[in-house]
């Protein structure tokens, strides 16, 4: 077997695709030369779609949770009394950085595996009766696999609140819809390593003109992460004020080109495709899902096997079929795993990790579920076509 060969199913960092690859490979042009301002202002116009944003997309050389950082540090200050929806670890990551940056943060607890109802968030907040300076909340919680109604909480942000509506959208922009203004998003931010199709290393926030007033007056400290300095020098140069990652940001560019070939609507189809796919196969094999349907992420699904065997399928899936998946975090450590379909993806994919699974269950528990997951899978795709 070509055990050198890996196929990468973890919800980020995720396959890149070949032209991706290259574009990154172009000859390296000076970030402060008269080529770099006409990459950047393509980018980041070109991203605008993609984040539902009227303005161009401000783009940092950093992780996903560079951009969380941001998003918090230019918006509070300390003492200002801030909602965190937690839902799971990177609900809570929020939480720990706006109290890192002196925030009182309100912690909206929800279940692990269940999504923050619209009424849920407006009970919380009247019953603080705090004004609340924003509210956080994650968009696809990735150890989880649940998508949070955004545009209903963005609703109810807006009604019982003066407060920001700051989105995490790491782990599903660039697979799910967004519309910024018409969802009450304020800032909304995402990674490049997750749908977006490239290496770890960009850092994406999107910025509404009343959040860049709030930004303007904020008096919290920052230096690198100074949203009003991209702005600036964004508006004065099409340039960053620091060095930019200018290889990736060639990157970015090409995977504007393939999801305009695409069609971004045709995108966000293919999502929902790899999900359902994808559910209805484990289905098949008779194995519980973390999530109910009505929440699941299109772009990761948490799978929870029974008697504790996560683990034991994970590590066989990667040893004998070389698929790397992702385990549980935080609490659902060693309780389930998870496999990501967004980005660089197809139906084929999916029928690719089906059958490994099929093969890892027969294995390990001695059912005879060969088929089984992939005719499920087949089925729908079929459907679809």
């Amino acid at each position: 077997m070509f055990l050198d060969k890996e196929f990468l199913f973890t919800p980020g960092p995720t396959p890149i695709p070949d032209r991706v690859n290259i574009a990154m490979s172009k000859p390296m042009i000076g970030h402060r030369s008269a080529a770099f301002p006409v990459l950047l202002e393509d980018v980041s116009t070109r991203l605008q779609p993609v984040f539902g944003s009227d303005n161009p997309v401000c783009i940092i050389s950093g992780s996903g949770t560079g951009a969380l950082e941001a998003a918090a540090v230019n918006t509070i200050e300390p003492g200002d009394d801030v909602v965190v929806i937690v839902g799971g670890a990177f609900g809570d990551r929020f939480a720990k950085i706006c109290e890192a940056h002196g925030a009182n943060v309100h912690r909206l607890e929800v279940e692990w595996g269940k999504a923050c109802q619209p009424e849920q968030l407006e009970d919380f907040i009247k019953s603080a009766n705090k004004n609340f300076k924003a509210v956080f909340a994650t968009y696809c919680e990735t150890s989880t696999a649940v998508i949070h109604p955004i545009k209903q909480l963005g609703e109810v942000t807006k009604r019982v609140s003066d407060a920001l509506f700051i989105v995490d959208g790491v782990s599903c922009i660039g697979g799910v819809p967004a519309d910024m203004a018409g969802w009450n998003i304020d800032i909304l931010v995402s990674g490049s390593q997750k749908a977006l199709m490239l290496p770890p290393g960009l850092a994406f926030v999107a910025v509404n003109d009343h959040a860049k007033a709030v930004i303007k007056n904020n008096k919290s400290n920052r230096f690198f992460f100074d949203l009003n300095r991209y702005f600036d020098a964004y508006d004065q140069k099409k340039s960053t004020p620091f060095t930019p990652a200018v290889s990736l940001i060639y990157g970015a560019q090409e995977v504007c080109r393939m999801i305009e070939e695409e069609g971004l609507e045709n995108v966000i189809k293919r999502h929902e495709l790899l999900k359902t796919m994808t559910r209805e196969g484990v289905k098949a094999l008779d194995i519980p899902l973390l999530t109910s349907d009505e929440v699941a992420s299109p772009t990761v699904t948490a799978v929870k096997p029974e008697n504790g065997k996560a683990n034991e399928m994970k590590k066989m899936m990667l040893d004998q079929y070389r698929i790397s998946l992702a385990g549980g975090q935080q609490k659902l450590s060693g309780e389930i795993f998870r496999i990501g379909h967004m980005g660089y993806c197809t139906p084929f994919d999916v029928l690719t990790v089906l059958s490994a699974l099929e093969m890892t269950v027969k294995a390990i528990e001695g059912r005879d579920v060969l088929g089984l997951a992939t005719k499920r899978a087949q089925e729908v795709w079929a459907e679809h076509v």
